[in-house]
């Protein structure tokens, strides 16, 4: 974990609640087993740190904070915050160069569908980005690896630690790498381009002349992090949930999850 007294390399990584190991001369094994997993996730992510505590600090969970006793360590959550607005940034960017006859509603649709919570995750465990996480004792045994929002988050702080650790050119052309093949499917689904929430209100209004209902059933997190889950609902039935970290973003997640129910179940709505 990064310490906020020291400059040299990174101390190793250690399970929650477990005391610093005293290192000799010729102890150097869990130091050596920290920069080999540091230098694993650094091949998979195409990128090299210069300063690996970027690396460190952005696998961090909040979860581990209350479970470590020394101080100056430091969660994700600050990368993250950087790494979203860094990330809209390049998205914007690349979407206006592969759509140069858009208007600004489609690319900021197409924004949306690109880095919402659901694909960001879908990026992350490609990068098997769940293994490398710092997790506390409760998150790990709710299996926190697996969580979309957790993953999600941590590619966001992923791309704030390589922005501050390399710059602009290095995180651009890191997330190029791990976005192609999105990018490539939202060429080839123009549908896509017309967002779930639009398509559904179209479906309902011709079939039944109402328009769907979404309601707000759960907040979770804090007020710089909050997840939303959202209830579709129709005639008081619930057609579906979704969950984002905005309530426009979980609406759209809940709208998707419905017209996918239909396009395996075209002739009912259950």
């Amino acid at each position: 974990m990064p310490r906020s007294d020291r400059n040299d390399e990174l101390g190793p990584r250690r399970e929650p609640g477990e005391k610093p190991a005293e290192r000799g001369v010729d102890d150097q094994g869990p130091l050596a087993s920290a920069q080999a997993r540091h230098a694993e996730l650094e091949k998979i992510l195409g990128y090299t740190f210069q300063d690996r505590r970027f690396l460190e600090e952005s696998l961090t969970h909040r979860s581990l904070m209350n479970e470590i006793p020394e101080g100056g360590h430091r969660d994700n959550e600050r990368l993250e915050f950087l790494g979203d607005a860094v990330l809209g940034l390049i998205i914007a960017e690349w979407v206006m160069q592969a759509y140069p006859q858009e208007l600004e509603g489609e690319l900021t649709r197409l924004r949306s569908a690109l880095v919402k919570e659901k694909k960001l995750a879908e990026v992350a465990r490609g990068l098997n980005l769940g293994e490398f996480l710092y997790l506390g004792r409760g998150e790990e045994q709710m299996e926190g690896r697996r969580k979309r929002s957790i993953l999600a988050d941590a590619f966001e702080a992923i791309v704030g630690a390589i922005y501050l650790d390399g710059g602009l050119g290095a995180v651009r052309d890191f997330v190029r790498r791990t976005f192609g093949t999105l990018l490539e499917e939202v060429k080839t689904n123009q549908s896509l381009l017309t967002d779930a929430k639009t398509r559904l209100q179209e479906l309902m209004l011709a079939l039944f002349r109402r328009s769907p209902v979404y309601e707000v059933v759960e907040e979770r997190g804090p007020d710089h992090a909050k997840t939303f889950v959202i209830h579709l609902q129709m005639n008081d039935q619930t057609l579906a949930c979704g969950k984002g970290r905005s309530k426009k973003e979980a609406e759209q997640d809940a709208a998707e999850q419905f017209l996918k129910h239909l396009e395996k179940n075209p002739l009912g709505l259950r």
